[in-house]
């Protein structure tokens, strides 16, 4: 098992960030951090999750103490622009009708931080290829509600794993946290001596 010598605080409200790193056999207090994702005009999908991610850090060091932080943020870019989380069911299906037979790259930034300081932050790009959809497939899909609180309106962990045809890179960054990436970054900071 994972030696940790610090507390490690996630800055993330995020089910699925906290069951990847149960899953690592991480040891973790959730605090939420709360900040204004409003996309800048002219800001990179790259630059815009690498700025959220750190202003979440920024937030979650204020309160942490002398505990490690890790904050990320995650993006779904088609033809670079951010499809973000819906605002409702016919938005939702707008944004599936879009991805469907086309690939888009999924992006998550994850940053690291201790005593008031961001240590590093990584930005972890998969390619992700969904089949064709027709629309009565997508409406049921979107009446299931799964899709509501998620980027791009699909969890490729659930139900929407059977649209993707193909995936280039880290499945993990897709559900919210590249889970590799994530531990090298743990490791190389030292919040985590050893793993497993």
């Amino acid at each position: 098992m994972s030696v940790q010598p610090r507390r490690l605080v996630l800055a993330s409200a995020s089910p699925r960030r906290r069951e990847l790193l149960t899953g690592l056999g991480l040891v973790f207090d959730v605090r939420p951090s709360d900040v204004d994702e409003t996309v800048a005009a002219n800001e990179s999908p790259s630059a815009y999750v690498q700025r959220v991610a750190e202003s979440k850090l920024q937030v979650g060091l204020a309160s942490a103490g002398d505990a490690f932080v890790l904050a990320s943020d995650t993006v779904v870019v088609l033809d670079h622009v951010i499809l973000g989380k819906p605002s409702d069911a016919k938005d939702a299906c707008a944004i599936l009708s879009k991805l469907s037979g086309r690939q888009h790259d999924v992006r998550t930034a994850v940053a690291l931080g201790r005593d008031g300081v961001a240590l590093e932050t990584r930005v972890v790009t998969t390619g992700v290829r969904f089949r064709a959809l027709d629309a009565d497939e997508i409406a049921r899909y979107v009446a299931t509600g799964e899709c509501m609180d998620k980027a791009g309106s699909y969890g490729i962990q659930g139900l929407a794993g059977a649209f993707v045809a193909g995936i280039e890179g880290s499945y993990s960054n897709v559900v919210g946290l590249p889970v590799t990436e994530t531990l090298e970054l743990l490791v190389a900071h030292g919040a985590v001596e050893q793993w497993p």
